[in-house]
């Protein structure tokens, strides 16, 4: 699992006219799926993400109450190192990906964290306005 998580101090996401997932001032994630990944990966990278001292202060989301959006990004996985059209292999499937990134989702809630997403399959806009800007990769 790999989730590039960035500080905003505004994120939201629209599918087709309608914003389906908005927060302020809180951490947007950037969240992609391959095979090998189980619900064990998915609690890890809720617990990383959630327990990231990626805030002022070296704080967390954990400290601050700091609110979460989490959008599903296959493209993660993508690799170009053999020329200019990324291979997608690495990336799992939307069957397996999609429980795998509820699971995150869920994780954080049963956390107490106050998380927002994207929709699954669909195209999305996704809006930020980075703060910092602090971006970090995250690959478990």
């Amino acid at each position: 699992m790999r989730a590039v998580v960035q500080t905003v101090g505004r994120a939201a996401v629209t599918v087709d006219g309608e914003v389906v997932g908005a927060i302020a001032d809180g951490l947007l994630v950037l969240l992609g799926v391959t095979h090998t990944d189980t619900p064990e990966v998915a609690a890890t990278m809720a617990r990383k993400v959630h327990e990231l001292r990626i805030l002022d202060d070296e704080r967390s989301a954990a400290d601050t109450g700091a609110p979460i959006l989490v959008v599903s990004q296959f493209t993660l996985y993508g690799d170009a190192r053999k020329g200019r059209r990324p291979s997608w292999t690495a990336a799992a499937p939307a069957e397996v990906a999609e429980p795998l990134v509820d699971a995150v989702v869920d994780a954080l809630r049963a956390r107490g964290a106050k998380v927002e997403t994207g929709r699954f399959r669909t195209h999305m806009l996704v809006e930020s306005v980075n703060v910092g800007p602090r971006t970090l990769l995250l690959d478990l």
